[in-house]
């Protein structure tokens, strides 16, 4: 029967995850092709500002996610994790297949990228709800003891699919296309191949086991997953919205900026800085399992403090090293040493928003407050940045980064250890 148990354990892991790749594949294409597709929807500006235009409806996008986190946490919690899984991988499909079908500005004008912002809405209520409700699930589906190593599976899954949106653009980049044809409409195709992936995983959530128990009464239904049944938790809510502020902002800083930032302020070429953007990811990916594991020996809160103020410290450096930086494995050693401090947070952070949180509300206590942290830091952090370089003060937001982080730092340094206080097991 354990074995029996052990198995279902794992193969609904497997299937939570690869729906959550998925998912971030498709939020992430566009950030990894942004460099080759924002002149199709705005052609009269020059790069950076282009690139200001396009960050713009990324943080839009990112506006989407607390709504999805509150629409997608109520339905997880009243009719189950598995269904809403299932439904937010749909949307995301829905997203990407636009996307890759919009005609430029120099076809449909000003509807192109009216489109674009839409289609870019659609993907930001999906990934809003998936957040949620794949963290609640995996922290549910796991054993207690390996609950911080299963966990930080959502990261792995979710720095994969960062990936392999990274992954084709370089198989395009250097093998199937050229410069000019990427520009023109190679940028359409991971889209279309983000939405065709999305549609296989439908199906395949729809045999995941479920991790709670599904009221059958309406009644006792319509009394979960409630704003007002939120309300009676402040400071998990609160504890949620601080622990998030700093990592977002990071997290989005030596992730997807990144890519940019090695062009526009390093100077390397598109193609280095997507390798190298690449080269990171990888060991990044790689290292959230291990933190996780360290979590479940230590604690959560050791991790979430040494990210806090490591992070506090050595943001400014990093950042000023790796903008006057023109060799290769310097500038990957600096933002290793960036991800190293990030995986303090990434690793972890699911399964700490998870277990402060009864079953009841988890879904939609972990989803809504962190997607209005994450629209509010993550979101804005890259367009934020562009700004600072575009006016000439790209220093600013070095410091803004480190302001972030120290916020959060106060939060971890004052929260209980959540592994030795999980809500989990007494819901």
């Amino acid at each position: 029967m354990h074995q029996q148990n052990t198995t279902h354990r794992i193969k609904s892991i497997i299937g939570g995850s690869l729906g959550n790749l998925v998912e971030w594949y498709d939020w992430y294409v566009y950030t990894a092709f942004s460099l080759y597709f924002s002149a199709a929807f705005f052609p009269k500006s020059s790069e950076v500002v282009q690139l200001l235009n396009t960050s713009g409806i990324f943080a839009i996008g990112f506006l989407m996610r607390p709504i999805g986190g509150w629409l997608f946490g109520t339905y997880a919690d009243r009719n189950g994790r598995k269904t809403a899984l299932t439904l937010s991988v749909t949307l995301m499909s829905v997203g990407s297949l636009l996307i890759a079908i919009i005609p430029g500005y120099k076809q449909i004008g000003i509807a192109a990228p009216v489109i674009l912002l839409l289609a870019r809405m659609i993907q930001g209520l999906s990934v809003g709800g998936e957040y949620g409700t794949s963290a609640t699930y995996l922290s549910e589906i796991a054993t207690q003891k390996h609950r911080g190593f299963y966990s930080s599976f959502q990261y792995v899954t979710l720095i994969a699919g960062q990936l392999i949106a990274l992954g084709v653009l370089i198989l395009l980049q250097r093998v199937f296309l050229t410069e000019a044809q990427l520009h023109s409409w190679g940028w359409r195709i991971p889209f279309g191949v983000g939405a065709v992936l999305a549609v296989t995983v439908m199906y395949l959530r729809r045999s995941l086991q479920e991790s709670v128990t599904v009221a059958q009464d309406e009644k006792a239904r319509s009394s979960r997953g409630t704003l007002k049944a939120l309300a009676q938790h402040p400071k998990a809510v609160l504890t949620v919205f601080g622990l998030t502020l700093g990592g977002t902002v990071a997290f989005y800083t030596f992730t997807t900026y990144m890519q940019k930032f090695l062009v526009i302020t390093s100077g390397f070429s598109k193609a280095t800085a997507t390798l190298l953007s690449t080269l990171t990811l990888i060991v990044f990916m790689l290292l959230q399992p291990l933190f996780g594991l360290l979590s479940d020996k230590i604690g959560r809160k050791p991790l979430l403090i040494g990210f806090g103020i490591c992070g506090s410290l050595a943001t400014v450096p990093i950042l000023v090293l790796l903008g006057n930086t023109k060799d290769v494995w310097t500038a990957f050693g600096l933002i290793m040493c960036a991800l190293i401090i990030v995986s303090g947070y990434t690793s972890i952070n699911a399964v700490v928003k998870a277990e402060l949180f009864p079953a009841n509300v988890r879904a939609l206590g972990v989803g809504f407050p962190y997607g209005v942290a994450v629209s509010l830091f993550g979101g804005t952090a890259e367009p934020l940045a562009l700004s600072f370089k575009s006016a000439g003060h790209q220093e600013w937001f070095y410091w803004y980064v480190t302001g972030c982080i120290l916020v959060s730092l106060i939060i971890y340094a004052t929260m209980r250890d959540t592994r030795k206080h999980s809500k989990i097991e007494a819901s």
